[in-house]
């Protein structure tokens, strides 16, 4: 397999520069190729990728960082970035030195998810599903175009979608006005500033143009300590009819004849990139898809697939989600394509936060993520009470990103069994989606479960597939809902109401909120009617089973 490289550390701060991060101590050269983006947690330490850029979020002390410094070395990590600002000391420097570990510090103003963001996108050079080299640059090659652009010009650059979402930004932006920093802080334009764009018809005449649209300076605050906003020049970034996103250079002026040229130019390149970027995706998302499903199967192609995906032999949760529309036949299947689709991505980024080696992709209408995880009590075996903690810690991870994630929909999570290895991940995907059918079903009354939390009902919904439809309800039940039809009585509620309760009338009237002597009689008559001997436990055993069967049949799952 061939892969492109990824980025470097130094890359990395070459491109983001000192507008988000800069250099406390260490030396950034000594690193390779960026492995991966961890979160450091203290209390539940993330497995590290070699290589790994950590970030330390909520580290101040010099003390604590030594120390996470000095732990991250024997992991072979790259570096920890802490937010600044940052007090040093011979110890930390020292730390900093011995571990070859680089601390950087993070500006203020900009959140953690931003900054992780950013930089997945600048360490994703190389695709771990790509087969052959496309001789295509990889995604964050966007800030490279735009330091290139930024150079031909001799002014800072931002690229942004058609959503104002900033996808990359040159160097030099220490020195712009405080809409370009906002939107370097935040990737994202500010809401204020594209009002105003947008009642001046500013976004009509860039789309109008196909050359360089030059935009005075937009009035600025009554505060005198701001400084001025800059004019800029900007241009339209098109895939054929279609817009892809815009281009934004700082400049004093309008540009002339050779640098307007330049910049149309550019727009082309820029265009071509966001293209392969949104295919590549598509791609990723399929092959990743094809890998998954073949991984699950267990089968002779399971472990090519298995180390095509990243992962390793070890003990592994499958997870399945999918959503429940309410609104069934009413909302466009478009709509609700989208919404798995951006329900898998973020479900995908929430495991992968977990464990470095995670992955999710959709199959079908599910998404099923592979989490490994081993057994917290291991010299139990993981088949016995190790096994049940794994599955116990994957039904909080996925209650936690159900608890994160905002959707219109019902999203259910399933948890298969934990697998001992990759060879057994299709009786871990088999358990899962049996968990999937009784959440659909609404017989649970949960969003996440274990399949030992809803063994029961997996069984009755499996019976009840086995069971001809003609076939239930048959005699004594059969009898009962007959005479319920005709009479408008509630001898089928008492029954089920009386096996529930194993027999106790006190507490079957009380859930039928009817007087105990009143239920006596509604039990005997369902006796008569039915010819059923209640004191016969075959008979119960029956009854119970058809009516439970007949709860399922009724139910949405139908």
């Amino acid at each position: 397999m061939t892969t492109l490289p990824r980025a470097s550390l130094g890359r990395v701060l070459e491109e983001l520069g000192t507008t988000l991060l800069d250099v406390v101590c260490g030396d950034v050269e000594r690193a390779d190729d960026i492995g991966g983006i961890v979160i450091h947690d203290p209390l539940d330490e993330p497995e590290l990728p070699e290589n790994a850029l950590v970030l330390g979020v909520g580290l101040h002390d010099p003390a604590d960082l030594a120390r996470v410094v000095t732990h991250l070395g024997r992991c072979g990590a790259a570096a920890l970035v802490v937010r600044e600002p940052v007090a040093t000391d011979e110890g930390l420097v020292a730390a900093s030195h011995t571990s070859g570990v680089a601390l950087l510090s993070f500006a203020r103003g900009v959140s953690w998810t931003h900054l992780a963001g950013m930089l997945r996108t600048l360490t994703a050079g190389s695709n771990p599903y790509e087969t052959d080299v496309t001789g295509r640059n990889g995604s964050g090659d966007l800030f490279a175009v735009a330091n290139a652009i930024a150079a031909l010009l001799d002014a800072p650059v931002t690229i942004e979608d058609r959503n104002s979402r900033l996808l990359a930004f040159s160097s030099r932006q220490e020195d712009v006005d405080p809409s370009r920093v906002q939107t370097i802080l935040g990737r994202q334009v500010p809401e204020h500033y594209t009002r105003i764009l947008e009642q001046r018809g500013v976004f009509q005449e860039i789309y109008r143009s196909d050359r360089p649209v030059f935009l005075a300076p937009l009035p600025t605050s009554d505060d005198a300590l701001q400084p001025p906003e800059l004019p800029r020049a900007v241009i339209a970034v098109r895939a054929g009819d279609e817009i892809l996103g815009t281009i934004w250079v700082v400049v004093p002026e309008p540009l002339n004849e050779e640098r307007s040229e330049a910049l149309y130019e550019a727009a082309k390149l820029v265009a071509t990139h966001m293209v392969w970027q949104r295919a590549d995706a598509d791609m990723e998302r399929r092959l990743r898809a094809e890998l998954l499903a073949t991984a699950l199967e267990s089968g002779p192609g399971s472990p090519e697939a298995v180390r095509r995906l990243g992962l390793k032999d070890e003990p592994a949760v499958v997870l399945a989600l999918t959503v429940v529309d309410a609104t069934v036949g009413r909302r466009p299947p478009a709509r609700l394509a989208n919404e798995r689709k951006r329900l898998t991505d973020a479900f995908a980024m929430h495991l992968s936060a977990v464990h470095p080696r995670a992955t999710a992709a959709l199959i079908g209408d599910v998404a099923y993520g592979i989490l490994p995880l081993l057994p917290q009590n291991r010299h139990h075996g993981q088949g016995g009470q190790g096994g049940q903690d794994a599955e116990e810690r994957a039904s909080w991870i996925a209650t936690e990103f159900l608890a994160r994630v905002g959707s219109r929909l019902r999203p259910l999570i399933g948890v298969g069994p934990l697998s001992a290895d990759s060879s057994s991940l299709a009786r871990s995907r088999s358990g899962a989606d049996r968990v999937l059918r009784v959440l659909r079903s609404g017989t649970a009354g949960q969003q996440v479960a274990r399949l030992d939390d809803v063994h029961v009902e997996a069984l009755l919904l499996e019976l009840a597939d086995l069971v001809p439809r003609g076939d239930i309800p048959s005699g004594a039940v059969a009898r009962i809902v007959a005479y319920d039809e005709t009479h408008q009585a509630s001898l089928v509620e008492t029954l089920g109401s009386w096996l529930d309760a194993f027999g106790d009338v006190a507490v079957a009237s009380a859930a039928m909120f009817v007087h105990p002597n009143t239920f006596r009689y509604r039990l005997r008559r369902a006796a008569e009617v039915g010819c059923i001997d209640l004191s016969d436990p075959n008979a119960r055993l029956s009854a119970m089973l058809q009516l439970r069967l007949m709860a399922i049949r009724s139910g949405p799952d139908d």
